[in-house]
């Protein structure tokens, strides 16, 4: 079921040491995890030229603590042992594309002179309550993969949707050029993840 639920306190904080830390570039092999970028360029995004609308603005504040979140979500499973290698992949993943788009947004705000977080208490689709992310956090072996995979699912088609609605309503070439990689990849792992939870 999918969830529209403002930021919390943790995700809040994780947005902020993604913003000025590097991210691992350790990779795996779960498919359509790229996300169009690289892990060279890309973590050194320059600020994205040309005008942008309110479309753009809103796309970057709110995809910034959603990817936040799944990166947060992805360290939770990254902290526990004995799971499926195909979970650890898919954490490594999730991480690995987030972080440098979470730094190429924050670098957009700051070039458009916009704050970096959304104004007022604002809801985004797919993201988890803080009921949620202690379930993941207490979960062990499969039935935390299982739940992982369920949660990430949801997240991910939230950030399709936020993907889609600024590929219809943006302007900044460049933000549209991530809204819609975004959106490619992520109905991509989506895909992959119900195939793998099925197996569990």
């Amino acid at each position: 079921m999918k969830k529209f639920l403002p930021l919390s306190a943790t995700a809040a904080a994780a947005m902020i040491a993604l913003a000025g830390c590097s991210t691992s570039t350790d990779g795996g092999s779960m498919p359509g995890m790229d996300h169009g970028g690289s892990t060279t360029s890309s973590t050194q995004a320059p600020v994205s030229g040309g005008d942008h609308n309110s479309a753009d603005t809103m796309f970057a504040q709110a995809m910034i603590p959603h990817h936040a979140q799944a990166v947060e979500m992805s360290d939770i499973m990254l902290a526990k042992t004995g799971l499926d290698a195909k979970i650890t992949t898919l954490a490594k993943d999730i991480k690995a594309a987030q972080g440098p788009e979470i730094r190429k947004m924050t670098g957009w705000l700051t070039g458009w002179s916009e704050p970096t977080a959304m104004a007022g208490n604002h809801g985004m689709n797919g993201m988890m309550t803080g009921a949620d992310m202690d379930k993941l956090t207490a979960a062990q072996g499969t039935g935390a993969s299982k739940l992982f995979l369920s949660q990430m699912i949801a997240h991910h088609e939230g950030a399709v949707e936020m993907a889609k609605s600024e590929a219809t309503g943006g302007k900044n070439a460049d933000a549209l050029a991530l809204a819609k990689s975004i959106a490619s990849s992520q109905e991509s792992e989506i895909k992959d993840m119900k195939a793998l939870l099925a197996t569990l």
